[in-house]
Parts: C-alpha cells; structure tokens; sequence
C-alpha cells in the first residue's frame, strides 16, 4: 500500500464537549484521520457488547467505556472485526490503483475473505463468493439485503471521493453494490458519506442534521426522533441509533459510550458512528485511552490511509482518473 505515514493529531483540544474546528487542509486531513480512526475505535470498542442486550451490559459492565476485547468473538484487547477489516480492503484497493477501481476492491475482499476472519456477515460472504466463483461484480437486487454490511465500510470511498459528487456516488454504490443492493442500505450509505464530507469541511451540527432529515423524509422508515430503540444489523436500525447519539451528545466519547451500550449489532453501530463523530469533532475529540488501546498495526494504518485518501481527492486538486 503506497502511504504517507503515520499522522499526528492537529486538531486543538475539545475541551468539555466543545468542538474546535481547524482551519485548511490540515484541518481537513486530521478529520479525515478521525474519520476512519472512528471507523476503528468504534468496532474494537463495541465488539466487546455485540449481541448483547442493554440490560446485560448494564449487569455485566455497567457502562462499557473501555476497549477490552472479548465478546462473542472472544477478542484480544484492540482487535477489530469486518468493519474495519473490509474497510481497509477498500482503502488498500484505492491507494494501490491510486484511483477507484471495482475489480480491485473485489479481490481485496476475496483474498481476505480466504484468510477466514473471524467475523463475516452472510451477506458479505455471498456477495464475495459470487464474484469469486462468476466474476459479479453486482448484486441482484434482494428485499432481504438491507443490512448495514455496505454502510459499514464506506469511509475509505468517502475519503477518497471528497470533491466529486458523480465519483462519490460511484465509489459507495458501487462498494456497497458488491454485497448489498437495496433502496434503503443505498440511501443509508449516500446519506453518512455526505455527513462525512459535510463534517471533513467544517460544517455545524445542524447542518448535518439537515442531511438525516432529508434521509428521513425520503425513506420514512429511518426516523430516530423520538428514538426508537432498536440497534440490530438492519440498516434502519442501526443509522437510527448511529443519529440518535450523535444529535444527543455533544463529544465523541458520549456517542460512542451511548452507541454501543445499546448492543445488538455493537460493532457496527460503533464503527459507523465513529465514521461520522470522528469526521466531525477530530483527532483529538477521540479519547487518547482509545487510540491507545488499538492494535498498533491497525492505529496506524488507518491513521496513514485517511491521510492519504483525502490527499489524493478531487477536494485537494487531485482529478479522478478516467
């Protein structure tokens, strides 16, 4: 993977909640950074709450704050699941063609699906193994395929895709489209990567929360206000638990506690709030313990490729390649 290295938080300090928004490209890099850095924290931090429900945190926990690993998947302490995993593929597959290429997305997921993680979700696994046994490069439509496996992994083609609105929209389709091809996880992952972009430049809450309304009134089924309180693998439920917290809280750290304390699909929900929290309040809105916690390997890789992928956008004079 070509890689700028390693990148230092730039962002002043969030001090009691408050969001501090440097300006120019720096700011936007150390967004970016935090945006995918989020993607990270949020899975390592609720894989240890994945199936659970809030009661059985609460009894066994009290309030999950901490990366300690363990969960269903028995975890070492920093480890992460698919959502990082695949999100990575995807940032790989960019840095390495330096551009957005579907196929090289594909094989990504294909060689990393034969290491035999984990964790991987059915849906994932068919889309996989249907281009590795025919060369699809598209999903059927399926009414049953409106889970959050797309909306999980989409930070690297947001990243890459700042500044282009038609290269957007092909990126995270088209990612999205390799396993999961439905209305509402298209819509769903549309709706957060435009959240990111919003965020990476330095816009106010409000204005993001206009974008989820937007969502909403196109796709009723979406609405989290009042909160309904459901955080399953259903791509409605989990934007609805990922916009529920972060219009509540005013930290990163307040999101993601609130986030995966709710359970169900814990990893996710976390991983996809931290995409969207971390693009908004940066490097230094997300808890040092956390970063720390990480595995080393995977801290740093996503750190660099965040970095990377924003350099090489449209937004910072890079045209996509035809």
């Amino acid at each position: 993977m070509s890689s700028s290295g390693p990148v230092s938080p730039q962002s002043p300090p969030v001090d009691g909640g408050r969001r501090v928004v440097p300006a120019g490209p720096e700011g936007m890099i150390d967004r970016a950074v935090a945006s995918f850095l989020g993607v990270a924290v949020g899975d390592a931090l609720g894989a240890t709450t994945e199936f659970m429900t809030p009661s059985e945190i609460r009894e066994k926990h009290g309030v999950h704050d901490r990366i300690t690993g363990g969960g269903w998947l028995r975890l070492k302490p920093g480890k992460v699941t698919d959502d990082t995993d695949m999100s990575l593929c995807i940032a790989r597959a960019i840095l390495e063609k330096g551009t957005f290429d579907l196929r090289a997305v594909a094989e990504r997921f294909a060689a990393w699906l034969r290491s035999s993680p984990p964790d991987v979700g059915a849906t994932c696994r068919k889309g996989i193994r249907d281009y590795m046994l025919k060369g699809q490069l598209v999903s059927p439509p399926n009414e049953w395929d409106a889970g959050n496996g797309a909306l999980m992994r989409m930070a690297p083609a947001a990243l890459f895709s700042l500044g282009d609105d038609a290269l957007f929209e092909r990126a995270v389709i088209g990612q999205a489209h390799l396993t999961h091809n439905h209305p509402l996880s298209d819509a769903a992952c549309l709706c957060a990567g435009r959240m990111v972009h919003l965020a990476i430049r330095g816009e106010g809450r409000s204005r993001l929360r206009r974008e989820a309304d937007a969502l909403v009134a196109a796709h009723p089924d979406f609405r989290f206000d009042p909160y309904p309180g459901e955080a399953s693998g259903y791509v409605v439920h989990t934007l609805q638990t990922v916009f529920h917290f972060f219009f509540s809280t005013r930290s990163f750290e307040d999101c993601l506690v609130g986030v995966v304390n709710r359970g169900g699909d814990a990893d996710t929900t976390g991983a996809i709030a931290g995409m969207i929290a971390g693009a908004y309040y940066g490097v230094a809105g997300i808890p040092d313990r956390w970063r720390k916690a990480l595995d080393p390997a995977v801290r740093t890789e996503v750190e660099a490729s965040g970095a990377h992928l924003l350099r090489i956008s449209p937004a910072f004079g890079r045209p996509e390649a035809s």
